[in-house]
């Protein structure tokens, strides 16, 4: 009895060193997290360059990291559940040994885009191949680090679950580090390697936590775990499901006029994060009827905005308002996980569940979504999968809220009676007047369930037939969604938000349609195609097709070339009875299917002039304007060539980079902000277009139009595939 008494107290942490021990779990935990979530927007950036800039490509690394989250946690799981702890410790060690053969992570040299096949499954491939070892060694640490503090003998080892808040906070600080520190200051081959020595340094770390943990010493707890009920599951599932579907569906919004980019990824996953950090604690800052409320109204508010509603394209403003929205929603979710948590023996299982749900948000809206849907109807299907939340509990319907509720869906439903009404009143209004209505209508409501899910529903409703509206053709593909709807005399073509085309509705089918918009025949576009210095015998190349415009500047002479990544867009380009340009202008100029800068050094063709036009939604790719972009683009221009980049866009001023990489490579570059003016002709739009050539001689007479302006550097750092800051040309206003 003595000896078995004296064997526990040996294995007892001695109480001057106890403290330690949380120490050295929450610092572990900690870096694994930091750098967990850290290669999450470091190995995107490194792929963009190869598979292009459309949202869907962080989307789709989503859907992977989620896939390979669930096999680490179910290895931590399984790992736990029948493996001693040392061997737990030399398997997951093994395991870390490997894939320091990934490092430092690179996308693999022998790696190629097929634009023939799936550019999902290309991207999930690419992952897997760059960043698949480490990410999943990384993944089972939070549940595996907290399962050994459970059997260390440390302070509140009978609920180690403070230790999720710390793995949540160090996901936190790395994501927001990476666009706003390291991004700005650094190069992702340096940020690689600093990345790479952190992963080392961790090795160390679980080998002393896994040392400390001691397998035969009792954890006392009151709680007795039990296989959780398939009711449990499924609510844990939900649970899990609506802040990652959430999220991803606010990405995808935000990158489609914001900008694909790491600064845009990382705002709703940090958000995401945080929700676990003030979620899991013992205490919440507001009390949970104070949550229900704003969970409630930021339903609305998001209801409104994925509805189309709030406003026809993101603003700062609006975009903040959606993220604190989306902040409150995943709090809520988040919490009622935490309350319906098992007890430490539980603790894997219930992580696997959860990694499980978010899984299934990302299974939901990469995979699923885009097969189902036209357009973007994911964060609406989610709204009313979260407002079904409020049904917890078994609430139920009585004939008061299904009155007060069929009133609510009235009031909501009220701005569509009479079509006539509805067409002519504008986004802006009718959006506004709903998001009112509905607020006031869910604070009201507030003790009524089934009322305010009702309200919730006719607003989606409503968004989806304002979506729709007068469209006459819907697609949608990997690098975005396709819209075609007529006006008072055009047909206009919209990438996500944003209009990107259109043509006089009586030039459909004419001889020689009329460009409109930014290629507009006042416009520097049509300036630069119809100079003297294109005259006869000029070779064309375009980057991004669109609707085809620019090809009814082409002369007999001319020999075109379209390159375009979507093959969606040369579908609908090439498809007389939607838009006739390229069918009537340059029926036999062929589209180059792929990346761009990818196709053109696969090529063997030189051009007079090189348009680059390329965008997704609102924003140009970063990798189209980068140093090593550039390059490529000249190594295809003859001597006396002419670069052209369109950049008009309503949030970044894309000429300061380009400006940087004109010096450091020697060329003369113009710039032409287009103004049309107070009243401008029929389809005459502003436009902004910068042009470069090696010598000055080759704009002939452009640079006499006074309307072009030399074009300087500021002498900043240049951007290139390593280094790009999208912080330095933010427009605010």
């Amino acid at each position: 009895m003595f000896a078995q008494a004296d064997k526990k107290q040996a294995n007892k942490p001695a109480s001057q060193w106890r403290w330690l021990i949380p120490v050295l779990f929450t610092s572990t935990i900690f870096l694994s997290a930091s750098l967990l979530f850290f290669v999450q927007p470091l190995f995107a950036k490194l792929v963009l360059p190869h598979i292009g800039g459309a949202p869907a490509v962080w989307t789709t690394a989503m859907l992977f990291f989620q896939t390979v989250l669930i096999a680490g946690y179910l290895y931590a799981h399984l790992s736990t559940k029948y493996l001693p702890v040392k061997a737990q410790i030399g398997v997951h060690l093994a395991l870390w040994a490997l894939a320091l053969f990934f490092l430092p992570l690179s996308v693999p040299d022998t790696w190629s885009y097929d634009p023939n096949a799936s550019p999902a499954l290309q991207t999930l491939v690419l992952f897997a191949l760059g960043v698949g070892l480490p990410f999943a060694v990384l993944s089972a640490n939070a549940p595996l680090i907290q399962s050994w503090y459970a059997k260390s003998g440390g302070p509140s080892a009978d609920d180690p679950y403070f230790l999720y808040g710390a793995s949540n906070l160090g996901s936190l600080i790395a994501l927001l580090a990476f666009p706003l520190a390291a991004e700005p200051l650094l190069g992702a081959t340096t940020i690689g390697w600093g990345w790479a020595m952190g992963f080392v340094v961790l090795g160390a770390g679980l080998l002393i936590s896994g040392l400390t943990a001691q397998g035969d010493v009792p954890v006392v707890s009151t709680k007795t775990f039990t296989v959780p009920s398939a009711k449990s599951i499924a609510w844990w599932l939900a649970l899990a499901f609506v802040p990652s579907s959430l999220m991803l569906a606010l990405t995808t919004k935000l990158s489609q006029d914001l900008g694909s980019v790491p600064l845009i990824w990382v705002l709703p996953l940090s958000l995401y994060l945080v929700t676990f950090v003030v979620a899991f604690r013992d205490k919440m800052i507001v009390g949970p009827a104070t949550l229900k409320v704003a969970f409630l109204a930021s339903l609305a508010l998001i209801a409104a905005a994925f509805s189309g509603l709030a406003a026809p394209a993101m603003t700062w403003t609006l975009s903040g308002l959606l993220l604190l929205a989306f902040f409150v929603v995943a709090t809520y979710a988040h919490r009622k996980l935490y309350e319906t948590r098992p007890e430490s023996s539980g603790l894997t299982l219930f992580y696997v569940i959860m990694s499980v749900g978010g899984a299934l948000g990302g299974l939901f809206n990469s995979i699923l979504a885009p097969a189902l849907f036209d357009q973007i109807q994911e964060g609406r299907v989610t709204v009313l999968i979260a407002a079904g939340l409020l049904f917890a509990g078994g609430a139920r319907l009585s004939p008061r809220q299904g009155y007060i509720g069929l009133a609510a869906a009235l009031i909501v439903l009220s701005p569509l009676i009479g079509s006539k009404t509805y067409v002519q009143m504008t986004a802006q209004t009718l959006g506004t007047l709903t998001v009112i209505l509905l607020i006031a209508s869910l604070v009201l409501l507030r003790r009524a369930p089934m009322a305010i899910s009702v309200a919730l529903v006719s607003v989606t409703i409503v968004g989806a037939l304002h979506t729709q509206g007068d469209a006459i053709h819907r697609d949608r593909s990997f690098f975005g969604t396709h819209r075609i709807f007529n006006g008072d005399e055009m047909r206009l073509y919209a990438n996500g938000t944003t209009v990107h085309g259109a043509q006089f509705i009586e030039d459909i089918g004419a001889e020689r349609p009329r460009p409109l918009f930014y290629y507009h025949e006042n416009g520097p576009m049509a300036q630069v195609l119809t100079a003297p210095r294109a005259g006869e015998g000029h070779s064309v190349g375009i980057v991004g097709l669109g609707i085809g415009a620019l090809a009814c500047y082409a002369q007999p002479s001319q020999d075109w070339h379209f390159y375009e990544i979507d093959p969606t867009v040369d579908r609908i380009a090439r498809t007389p009875e939607l838009f006739s340009f390229v069918t009537t202008c340059t029926p036999n100029a062929p589209t180059h299917l792929g990346d761009a800068r990818i196709v053109l050094e696969q090529q063997n063709l030189s051009f007079d002039t090189l348009v680059i036009d390329a965008y997704s939604s609102d924003s140009v790719p970063v990798h189209l304007t980068t140093l090593e972009a550039l390059e490529v683009y000249l190594d295809r221009l003859d001597d006396n060539g002419v670069l052209v980049f369109h950049i008009s866009n309503r949030y970044y001023d894309v000429s300061l980079p380009l400006g940087r990489a004109a010096e450091a490579l020697g060329l003369t570059a113009y710039i032409q902000d287009y103004n049309p003016g107070e009243e401008p002709e029929a389809g005459d739009t502003r436009s902004l277009v910068v042009m470069m050539a090696r010598n000055e001689a080759a704009f002939g007479t452009l640079t006499q139009d006074p309307r072009w302006e030399p074009l300087n550097s500021d002498s900043k750092r240049i951007w290139t595939d390593d280094f790009a800051d999208l912080l330095s040309i933010m427009v605010w206003n």
